[in-house]
């Protein structure tokens, strides 16, 4: 195991470390609590909805900006570690998972795909945070109500109807100050925001909070955004700027934490095996000298890179969260304070 992921087990040395059941569990290990407002100011998702699974509806709202761009790299991380906590801190470490080619792996359909049944009860608990998610983007009230058609026809053990990843990045971004569409194109598809940042990066007075490049290409740093193509795979930037507007499957990461000295990134992502997950990519130097994911099982093809100035490559680590976490459990001061995973002294 990676240091981050030894201090983790420590931190959660209550939980089990069996594999998952059946049902496939959605929160691994016990959910921490979110922060009170007076802590962290964010409204919990659930506040953004109405009723129960089924008959659930999605509350209006409205994004406000953040002006204070250094700020808003913090509160992309400090929202998403939040979100990342509440689910329970599960953690893929993807050291070692190489592509079975050369040039890609194998494709695998949709038909061919099996996925094991959702625990129904842990479906009924996430439902409202994942409805909470889907009220960041504009007039998502058609694609909640197939949701609730799903839930009816096939009950709460199901699959969700439609994924919510980039729900989840335009909640995050939503919650943290990314205001007016213009800025950041909250989305049922990631590819509208990789597309308004890909159009960013050749008009530099453009409004979009992001810029887009090729992994490698710019220094990246917490608050940034690492994505990665299913259909069509994507290798590179060019692929997609081909193909500007036209539909596609993509899925992207918040960065957390850029790790030089043991070569890993850190990302936080929605719906990653149906929960909040933190991914840990083995990291490489190219040809520039900044840090990029080493290839993996999925190619990252594009980095959305926030337009202001970084923050510490660490940031994750003093995220109000974890502050909070080792104030919290009483193995919390020596596990966090190891050199794996060091906040800043906790203000208990």
């Amino acid at each position: 195991m990676k240091p981050l992921l030894l201090s983790l087990a420590t931190v959660l040395a209550c939980a089990t470390a069996s594999a998952q059941p059946e049902p496939q569990r959605l929160l691994e290990h016990a959910s921490f609590p979110r922060l009170a407002a007076s802590e962290l100011a964010v409204t919990p998702p659930a506040n953004w909805v109405v009723g129960e699974p089924g008959r659930m509806q999605l509350k209006p709202r409205t994004c406000v900006g953040n002006p204070d761009r250094a700020g808003l790299r913090q509160r992309i991380v400090a929202v998403a570690t939040q979100e990342w906590a509440w689910f329970g801190f599960n953690v893929d470490d993807l050291h070692g998972q190489t592509l079975a080619t050369e040039d890609r792996r194998p494709e695998t359909s949709e038909s061919t795909r099996r996925f094991p049944p959702l625990d129904a009860g842990e479906v009924a608990r996430v439902a409202e945070t994942v409805g909470g998610y889907w009220a960041a983007i504009p007039d998502a009230d058609w694609i909640w109500a197939r949701q609730n058609d799903a839930w009816r026809e096939n009950g709460l053990g199901g699959r969700w109807r439609d994924p919510w990843s980039a729900a989840f990045i335009s909640w995050v971004m939503c919650e943290a100050g990314s205001g007016a569409l213009d800025a950041f194109r909250r989305a049922i598809a990631h590819h509208s925001y990789i597309d308004q940042a890909i159009r960013a990066r050749d008009t530099p007075d453009d409004l979009a909070l992001f810029a887009a490049y090729q992994p490698g290409e710019q220094e990246l740093s917490p608050g940034d955004l690492l994505c990665s193509g299913l259909r069509p795979r994507y290798r590179t930037l060019a692929e997609r700027r081909s193909q500007l507007g036209m539909g596609a499957r993509t899925h992207c990461d918040i960065v957390v934490e850029v790790n030089a000295a043991e070569r890993q990134i850190l990302t936080i992502g929605g719906n990653v095996r149906s929960s909040v997950r933190m991914k840990v990519f083995p990291a490489a130097a190219g040809d520039t000298g900044h840090l990029a994911p080493a290839v993996t099982n999925r190619i990252i093809f594009a980095h959305l890179k926030l337009r202001s100035e970084p923050i510490a490559a660490d940031a994750v680590r003093q995220t109000p969260t974890l502050q909070k976490l080792s104030c919290t459990l009483p193995t919390a001061p020596a596990s966090l304070a190891s050199a794996a995973l060091t906040p800043l002294p906790p203000a208990c």
